[in-house]
């Protein structure tokens, strides 16, 4: 069983969260500002398919990308050489999400429907939700989307349309990060595709130390710009 939130409720601690499914922990509650920024701060996530309660996780590992440790493959790096793609910060984020959103293969619905897709919206609006946008010949071919707090990016999800697209979007989020001196972006479950990049798991105890040493550090809140150097 899992404790179910009202309102007003706080989170259970993650070390409650169940085994399997691995990092359930809670469900209920609101996808308000202030309960999603909280989850965030304990290191949670909501998770759940439209018409579902709301679920919030905390899995154990974590998978995490510390800035220095990006991994640029040889494709990769000629790929970023090329430079026949624009990057922009939050000029499209609702289309990034709902791109997110798009059946994938193997996959039969989505968990970025529209009520998470408003929540999320609001923190764009406030300056805390932030997407990198990967554009080619006007068209939006890649990108991702997630939320800062202190000197953590709590990534949520990337999509892409052409070869390397999302690849491209996290080598540039990465540069923009380092400009900005945040120092870990969670990237919540493992997959290849972010093992490749340098992502790497690490025990759910250890990422709650990481967090409350980095997500208290002061940050601007606002609109992102591209303030880094090209990548290479």
């Amino acid at each position: 069983m899992i404790p179910w939130l009202f309102p007003g409720s706080a989170f259970p601690s993650p070390d409650t969260a169940l085994a399997e499914p691995n990092g359930l922990l809670a469900a209920g509650g609101d996808l308000s500002p202030q309960r999603l920024l909280a989850a965030y701060r304990l290191g949670i996530f909501p998770w759940f398919s439209e018409g579902e309660p709301i679920l919030w996780w905390s899995p154990d590992p974590r998978m995490v990308l510390f800035p220095d440790e990006l991994r640029i493959s040889r494709s990769l790096r000629k790929a970023l050489k090329r430079q026949d793609y624009e990057i922009r910060m939050d000029g499209a984020f609702e289309e990034v999400m709902r791109a997110c959103a798009a059946p994938r293969k193997g996959q039969t619905g989505t968990w970025i429907h529209d009520t998470m897709i408003a929540a999320y919206g609001t923190l764009h609006a406030m300056g805390i939700a932030h997407s990198v946008e990967v554009w080619m010949g006007g068209e939006l071919v890649g990108g991702l989307y997630g939320v800062v707090q202190g000197s953590v990016f709590f990534g949520e999800s990337m999509f892409s349309r052409t070869a390397n697209a999302s690849k491209i979007a996290l080598v540039h989020l990465v540069r923009h990060l380092e400009h900005r001196h945040v120092r870990m972006i969670d990237c919540q479950m493992a997959t290849p595709h972010l093992a490749s990049l340098g992502g790497r798991e690490i025990p759910r105890k250890a990422f709650g130390q990481k967090l409350e040493e980095l997500v208290h550090y002061p940050g601007r809140v606002e609109k992102w710009c591209l303030d880094h150097e090209p990548a290479e």
